[in-house]
């Protein structure tokens, strides 16, 4: 289990911050000032703010040596299901409840995060194969 590490989680903080506005800036472009469904305008936001986190967290937040191929497909599978965690939440909460679309998308915002680092940093960016095993005492490799 990774130990604690306050720099990390004060770096995924400001990753979460560029990416957050990156997300929240082009939805609500899309939704205020082009009239876009709020579905539409969050999907896109959220796309726009793939490259964003992904950048950042893999060589700033995590310094991963993580390869791309692995780190991408790996980013793009915890991002799925954040994406579907967040167009569930605002498609409810806007067609459904009736809530306006900017306190919706502030929830989902609160609450995606959380999962994300979790993991990220327990699968995304750690390393594809564990350390090989130490052979026994006595024992000899050739």
């Amino acid at each position: 289990m990774p130990s604690f590490d306050l720099g990390r989680l004060l770096r995924y903080g400001v990753s979460g911050a560029a990416s957050t506005v990156t997300h929240l800036g082009v939805a609500l472009a899309l939704h205020d000032g082009a009239g876009l469904w709020p579905v539409v305008a969050t999907t896109v936001g959220f796309a726009a703010s793939i490259v964003v986190s992904y950048t950042l967290q893999r060589n700033w937040v995590f310094r991963s040596a993580v390869g791309h191929g692995v780190g991408a497909a790996r980013f793009l599978a915890v991002t799925a299901v954040a994406w579907t965690v967040n167009t569930v939440t605002v498609g409810t909460g806007t067609s459904v409840l009736g809530l306006p679309y900017a306190y919706v998308q502030a929830f989902a915002i609160v609450c995606i995060p959380i999962v994300n680092y979790a993991l990220n940093s327990r699968w995304t960016f750690t390393a594809t194969e564990p350390p090989a095993p130490e052979p026994a005492a006595g024992c000899t490799r050739w």
